[in-house]
């Protein structure tokens, strides 16, 4: 009895990897992270969004009047209500009848732009104790 080896050949072949949909689900795992965190730093603190300083060239100003109470504070610090010189117990309480005399009133600050902005968030901190949730600022 004849044995006979067949020819058997060994074809190992290296598995071949696509890296394409990896990269796929890579780039989209990415820019969902990007578009997230883009939405995170664009959110505003505080309620507050602040006027803008210029007026595109198609567009004239819009001056508003309103029944309003106008408080200024000079570059000195001084406080005035109504373009008459006071101090600050006199302010608040000349806002608060203000506010309570006129229920759709709204005060107007008028702060000196070289003031520091600390000196002009504490008045509004006090306006706001007194329930002066209707306060404006004046920019030009």
């Amino acid at each position: 009895m004849a044995l006979r080896f067949r020819n058997r050949q060994q074809t190992s072949t290296v598995p071949e990897v696509n890296l394409v949909p990896m990269l796929d689900v890579l780039m989209s795992v990415l820019t969902f992270f990007v578009v997230v965190s883009m939405s995170f730093t664009g959110q505003r603190i505080l309620r507050v969004t602040l006027p803008e300083g210029a007026i595109a060239s198609d567009q004239t100003p819009v001056t508003v009047r309103a029944r309003g109470l106008l408080v200024a504070i000079d570059q000195d610090g001084q406080l005035l209500v109504n373009r008459q010189p006071t101090d600050s117990a006199a302010l608040l309480q000349q806002a608060q009848d203000f506010l309570a005399n006129d229920p759709d009133g709204l005060i107007i600050l008028q702060a000196d732009r070289t003031l520091p902005y600390d000196r002009v968030a504490t008045l509004l901190t006090d306006l706001r104790d007194i329930g002066g949730d209707r306060v404006a600022l004046a920019v030009q």
